[in-house]
């Protein structure tokens, strides 16, 4: 049987490379050195002026020959170019090394002049070379591009190499989360850490995902949010914070949701929601200004079509109650039970998932989800949400049925979540009461309880205000993409064995 590498070519490739591997060492040349003095990016090159003296590196692309002269494209992390190997520059020796013992996907280092060919291609007319490394497996399809999905996403690397959008995307991707960084920082806010392995799963609607720890004997949670551990880092003092790290929930797979996945979050003390959606349309739209250069941008729409977003402030507001009786007719507000509405909802011929399972706050949150969500697509803040789907959200003043809270919706997907906190420690205590009660009902995604929390609240909290952003969310929406392993590095796959 023959075995094939990733890209399905046969391994005798990788046994003709690793003959002329064998046949480097034997010449006394390390195919494998420690270092190269890189003393230019190849974008660095491309901008020099003809004549420059300039000495690089960079992955071998393709190789052409033509009797004393040898022509090979050099990539990097910058970009291209062109560099030409001339007998009359290094002799025939050096020349004919190159021919036998270099492919395709190979490193190397080249010390030259910038120039320009003939074909109007501007080039560097090397002088001296060293051999960097030996790649022993084919590049994908030739350098004609890397299609196969499932390939991509177990070996990022070969889209790296292969799809120069896939390379630019992800480096965009971390520029952005520089921006927001420094947009925090200039805003007062200092970033800080929290635990992952929590005692407690805390901080979200989520089904979280449950370890042992040895050391301590005990079996503990992969955290679902950080959000409690940043308030209380409020409560100790620390008036503005923030925190960019992974978060865990063990829940569904769609082109939406990833079991682990980036966020934002920061907590202000003395803000309100209204504070917080003033701070996200600053934040977001500094980041469009930045990169995009305006507020319109194209996005992938749910379609697969081009949609225009306008992102210009101020971003509409809406209520969730009157969204969901504009879309069903249904008003959660005369249905003060799960039993009730869970009954409408049949009525209607709506179909929720896990529907006999739900408290009344996430049987309004899926029915939501259901009938409203996916028709948003220019930006909308969702608010005044019922208090039974907020039990971390500090009570309306004037309706104490709903909460002070907004999510953003962009395209059908929820970028943000964001509320006045609930500072209240009483309060706080009956919810997670109550959460309790949904999760025996058979509720899993209800909030469990933290007494911990609710004794650091007891030692006295300021107002404050808290936000939380999909960061690959953000990411897949403005590099037009339609599912967020597109915007993640290495995202989990099921083993191939």
């Amino acid at each position: 049987m023959t075995t094939t590498n990733p890209n399905n070519e046969s391994l005798n490739e990788r046994e003709m490379r690793l003959k002329r591997l064998q046949a480097i060492r034997r010449a006394g040349i390390n195919p494998y050195p420690e270092k190269y003095e890189k003393k230019n990016s190849l974008f660095q090159c491309r901008e020099a002026k003809e004549g420059t003296v300039v000495q690089t590196a960079g992955r071998i692309l393709t190789i052409r020959t033509m009797g004393k002269i040898a022509f090979c494209h050099l990539a990097d992390w910058t970009g291209k170019i062109q560099a030409v190997l001339n007998v009359n520059e290094i002799g025939e020796v050096k020349l004919q090394w190159f021919k036998d013992n270099v492919d395709m996907g190979d490193f190397l280092g080249v010390t030259g002049e910038i120039f320009t060919t003939k074909a109007g291609e501007i080039s560097i007319l090397v002088k001296e070379y060293q051999f960097l490394g030996k790649a022993l497996l084919p590049l994908p399809e030739k350098w004609h591009g890397l299609k196969d999905e499932d390939l991509i996403y177990r070996h990022r690397y070969l889209d790296l190499i292969a799809n120069e959008n896939s390379l630019a995307r992800f480096k965009l991707r971390s520029e952005i989360v520089r921006a927001l960084r420094e947009f925090y920082w200039s805003r007062g806010f200092i970033e800080v850490e929290t635990p992952i392995l929590c005692n407690t799963a805390s901080g979200a609607a989520a089904k979280p995902f449950i370890t042992h720890h040895n050391a301590l004997d005990t079996d503990v949670y992969l955290r679902i949010a950080p959000e409690i551990y940043l308030k209380e880092c409020v409560i100790g003092g620390l008036e503005k914070v923030f925190e960019l790290g992974r978060c865990f929930r063990n829940e569904g797979m769609d082109p939406s949701h990833l079991q682990d996945f980036t966020m934002v979050e920061h907590y202000a003390a003395y803000w309100n929601y209204e504070d917080n959606m003033k701070f996200t349309e600053e934040l977001i739209c500094n980041i469009l200004d930045k990169y995009f250069g305006g507020y319109k941008i194209k996005i992938k729409g749910r379609d697969g079509k081009s949609e225009e977003i306008d992102f210009t402030p101020p971003w509409p507001r809406v209520a969730m109650r009157e969204l969901i009786i504009k879309d069903c007719g249904i008003d959660f507000d005369k249905f003060k039970d799960a039993t009730a509405l869970r009954r409408e909802i049949k009525a209607k011929k709506i179909n929720l998932e896990n529907i006999d399972n739900l408290g009344r706050g996430n049987l309004i949150d899926a029915l939501y989800k259901e009938v409203s969500r996916p028709k948003l697509i220019q930006p909308v803040f969702i608010i005044k949400q019922p208090i039974d789907l907020s039990p971390l959200a500090r009570r309306n003043d004037a309706n104490p049925d709903v909460v002070d809270r907004f999510q953003l919706v962009v395209n059908t997907w929820e970028l943000c979540n964001a509320y006045s906190e609930l500072v209240d420690p009483l309060d706080q205590q009956e919810r997670f009461e109550q959460q309790t009660k949904f999760r025996e009902a058979g509720d899993q995604e209800a909030q469990s309880k933290d007494d911990e929390f609710v004794e650091a609240l007891e030692h006295g909290a300021p107002p404050i205000s808290g936000f939380g952003l999909g960061i690959d969310r953000l990411i897949t929406l403005l590099t037009q993409q339609d599912n967020l392993r597109d915007v993640v590095l290495f995202p989990l796959l099921r083993p191939k064995e």
